[in-house]
Parts: structure tokens; C-alpha cells; sequence
């Protein structure tokens, strides 16, 4: 959220920005990204990366018969993927392995070369903590807020306002009225209730589904009431 939820297309005195700011943050803790959106970052469009790596695991399990801990296998991926992100692999390299390779490439569908070769070159910053801590949570988050200040000194841009936010905040508040007098009134939202005509059909088929429930709306429930509430 601090990355992206601060960046406007205009400048601090109000002009339209001639460039996009900002960017797209997203994640997976540990390898759970390899089958996510590893392929887009290296063979689909160029995606800056961070990798953040603790060297002191929390709970590092060695299993019998494997060479390193179920951390290590994680810190393994974590220097991995960012040389692999860096050089890449060329089709000299995949020879030399000897993947199959025809003499008229993209022609048939056994050559491997194509499809294995990496271009490299695709940025990524390489972060390792000692351990995983309140306190180096905080570096990460000071660091994070560093970036995204010069970011917004560099742009000329406020990076701590959020105008579009409270406009969605606002549409919101209207949209709740709405609700509460269509439900109260037993009427439909109409045209004249101001909102767009997807937005007007989208409103009264939630409503028209909520009227069908057969079990009741839910109810504030507390810690102390589910316990009560148990078997003794």
C-alpha cells in the first residue's frame, strides 16, 4: 500500500504528469510464486523484483536423508532466481547440454531452444536480514518509505495524498444510502438515484439475490461468545 496507494498522475501544483508513476506491487512468501508469475518475470515483460531472504529460520526442519534444512532449500531459490533473472541462458549454453535442437528453428515442436533460452539482463534487488524481527521488519519498512519519498521528490509529486481514494470513499457513502432506502422502501435503484446504468443493474441484482437468502444475515460475534458458546 505504500508504494502504490500514494502515486497520482499529477504534480504537486496540480499538472497532468507527460509519464506513469507508480508501479504494481505483488508477492509470494517462500517458492510459492514459481508456478504464480515466475514465467511472466523471466520470459514475459521486465518486472523489478525483490527477494527478501532471513538468514536465522524461525523453524528450520533438517529431514533425514536430505543435504540441507526445508530453509536452506528456500535460500537456494532465493540467490538462484535472481542469477537467473540476471544472465539468463543462451542457446550456446542449451546446446552445450544438449537440449534438441533442429537446424529450421520455431518449426518443429521438439526444439527446446526457444523455449528454454532466457534473455537475462531483467532487474531484481537482493535483500537478506539476519533474522526475521520487529526491528528488521522496521529496516524493511524505512527503506520502503525512503523509496517511495524520493520517488515522489524525483516526480515533483505528493507522495502521501490519496484523492482518489476519498472519491471512491464518497461513491461508497452514496451507494450505502441507496441501498438502505431501496431496502427500507421496497424499491429498485432507478436511473435517477445517479448512478451509471451497469453499476444501477449490478446494485439491484445484488439486492434481488439478498432478498432470496434462506438463512439469516450474519451478527456480530466475539472471541467470549464462541467459547460460551462450546460443548462443555
Amino acid at each position: 500500500m505504500l508504494a502504490r496507494d500514494p502515486k497520482g498522475g499529477v504534480d504537486i501544483h496540480g499538472e497532468p504528469l507527460p509519464f506513469s508513476t507508480g508501479e504494481i506491487d505483488f508477492g509470494e512468501p517462500g517458492t510459492n510464486g514459481q508456478h504464480s508469475f515466475y514465467q511472466l518475470i523471466h520470459q514475459g515483460r521486465v518486472i523489478p523484483c525483490d527477494f527478501i531472504g532471513i538468514i536465522r529460520s524461525q523453524q528450520s526442519v533438517f529431514l533425514k536423508g536430505e543435504i540441507v534444512s526445508n530453509h536452506d532449500e528456500l535460500m537456494c531459490n532465493f540467490f538462484a532466481q535472481a542469477d537467473a533473472l540476471a544472465y539468463g541462458k543462451t542457446a550456446e549454453e542449451l546446446r552445450s547440454e544438449n537440449v534438441p535442437d533442429y537446424l529450421i528453428p520455431h518449426k518443429d515442436p521438439n526444439d527446446l531452444i526457444p523455449h528454454k533460452a532466457f534473455t537475462g539482463n531483467r532487474p531484481s534487488l537482493s535483500i537478506m536480514l539476519p533474522s526475521c524481527s520487529a526491528y528488521t521488519v522496521g529496516q524493511l519498512l524505512a527503506l520502503y518509505e525512503h523509496r517511495v519519498a524520493v520517488q515522489g521528490f524525483i516526480w515533483d509529486i505528493n507522495s502521501f495524498d490519496q484523492w482518489g481514494v476519498e472519491l471512491g470513499k464518497v461513491l461508497a457513502s452514496r451507494v450505502r444510502v441507496a441501498m438502505q432506502q431501496a431496502r427500507t422502501k421496497g424499491r429498485v435503484i432507478m436511473p435517477q438515484d445517479g448512478f451509471n446504468y451497469s453499476t444501477t443493474r449490478l446494485i439491484n441484482k445484488y439486492l434481488e439475490g439478498k432478498s432470496q437468502l434462506l438463512y439469516p444475515e450474519g451478527k456480530d460475534s466475539f472471541p467470549l461468545d464462541l467459547m460460551q458458546d462450546l460443548p462443555h
